[in-house]
């Protein structure tokens, strides 16, 4: 139980005084450019996704 206790006690210590947390503002600036990143990344899947739709049915049609 003691090594349990050490364990919880210095986790605390390094979030509280070791770990440097972002500002608001850098938070923000992050999360913007994920948000962006997401859109851009999901475009992309949507386009591979309809030109694979549209070939493979070319090919169908061509086959049947």
């Amino acid at each position: 139980m003691k090594k349990i206790k050490t364990y919880i006690k210095e986790s605390y210590n390094e979030l509280v005084h070791k770990v440097s947390w972002p500002t608001w503002s850098q938070l923000q600036s992050s999360a913007i450019v994920v948000m962006i990143g997401s859109v851009v990344l999901a475009l992309v899947v949507l386009v591979m996704d309809l030109a694979f739709r549209n070939g493979m049915s070319f090919i169908y049609e061509m086959l049947y």
